[in-house]
C-alpha cells in the first residue's frame, strides 16, 4: 500500500506541474501578443471582410491589433519589394514588418512567391467572388433562378464584358449554359456592377447578375434570390505570408483561423464563396 500511496503521490506531483507548465506556457503566449501589431497588405476591393475577419481574430486574440493597409495591386508591389530590398531594414512605411499579404486575386501572390517575398507554397485561399441574381429589395414576386427568367420575359442586367471581369465572368457563365439564345433582345447590358444595380432599381431590367460581397453592400436597396455556382472560373482570393514575418507562430494562427468555421463562416456573410479545397 505504501508503495501504491508512493506511486499516487508521484502522479500528483507530475500532473501539478503539467497543469502549471502549460499555464505558464498560456501566459508567455498572452504575454507575448500583448502590444502586438499585426499588419495585413491587402486590396482595397477586399477591405469589408479583412476587417470583420481581422475584428474577430483580435476578439479571440487579446492583445493583438490588426491593421490593414491597402494598394493597388502594383504598388502593393512596389512597397513590398521596397521593403524586401531596403539597406535600412525590411519595414513598411517606417512603422513595422508585413506579417500577410492578401491581394485581389491570386497573381500577385504568384508573382511575389517568384521573387520569394512570400513563402513558396504557403498560399491560404480563403474567398471566392460568386456571381447572384439580384431584384428590387421591395419586388415581392421575384423570378428565383436564371432557368426562372430564361422561361419568362423578365430582363436581365449583365456587367460589360469588354470593360469588367464581372461582365467576362457573366458572359462565360450565359455560354456555358446555354442561355445566350433564350434570352437573346432580354439582356440589359450595363457598364458595371454600379450600373446593373441602377438598371434593376430603375426597372430597365426585372433582374441582374452581381458578385455576391457587392450585393451585401447594397443589401437595403437589393436582395439576392439566387446565386450562381458553375459555368465560369471564379476569381479565388488567398493570403500568404511575408518572407521576414516577425511572428510566424500568430501568421499561422491567422491564416488557420481564415480557413477555419469561425473565419469561413465570417467570409460567407460578406458576400464571398468558400474556395475549393477549404473546409465547407
Amino acid at each position: 500500500m505504501r508503495h501504491y500511496a508512493c506511486i499516487r503521490s508521484v502522479a500528483r506531483a507530475f500532473l501539478a506541474l503539467t497543469v502549471c507548465a502549460v499555464s505558464a506556457a498560456g501566459l508567455h503566449t498572452a504575454a507575448a501578443w500583448a502590444g502586438e501589431t499585426f499588419v495585413i497588405a491587402a486590396s482595397p476591393s477586399l477591405k469589408d471582410v479583412l476587417e470583420k475577419l481581422g475584428n474577430e481574430f483580435e476578439r479571440s486574440h487579446a492583445g493583438v491589433k490588426v491593421r490593414l493597409f491597402f494598394d493597388s495591386g502594383l504598388s502593393l508591389r512596389q512597397t513590398i519589394a521596397g521593403m524586401e530590398n531596403s539597406m535600412v531594414g525590411r519595414y513598411f512605411v517606417g512603422s513595422g514588418p508585413i506579417n500577410l499579404v492578401a491581394p485581389g486575386g491570386d497573381e500577385l501572390i504568384t508573382r511575389l512567391e517568384g521573387k520569394y517575398y512570400v513563402l513558396p507554397e504557403g498560399k491560404r485561399p480563403y474567398a471566392s467572388d460568386q456571381l447572384v441574381i439580384v431584384v428590387p429589395e421591395s419586388l415581392v414576386d421575384a423570378p428565383e433562378s436564371l432557368d426562372a427568367i430564361s422561361r419568362s420575359g423578365n430582363r436581365l442586367a449583365i456587367a460589360d464584358r469588354s470593360r469588367t471581369r464581372l461582365g467576362v465572368q457573366t458572359d462565360d457563365m450565359l455560354r456555358a449554359l446555354r442561355l445566350q439564345d433564350s434570352m437573346k433582345g432580354r439582356l440589359d447590358v450595363a457598364t458595371d456592377s454600379r450600373g446593373v444595380i441602377d438598371h434593376v432599381l430603375s426597372g430597365r431590367a426585372d433582374a441582374g447578375i452581381i458578385y455576391g460581397h457587392e450585393a451585401v453592400k447594397q443589401q437595403d436597396r437589393v436582395r439576392v434570390v439566387g446565386s450562381i455556382e458553375k459555368g465560369y472560373q471564379p476569381t479565388v482570393h488567398s493570403m500568404a505570408m511575408e518572407r521576414y514575418c516577425p511572428n510566424r507562430p500568430l501568421c499561422e494562427e491567422f491564416l488557420s483561423f481564415v480557413q477555419g468555421a469561425d473565419g469561413q463562416a465570417i467570409v460567407k456573410q460578406a458576400g464571398y464563396a468558400v474556395p475549393a479545397g477549404v473546409a465547407k
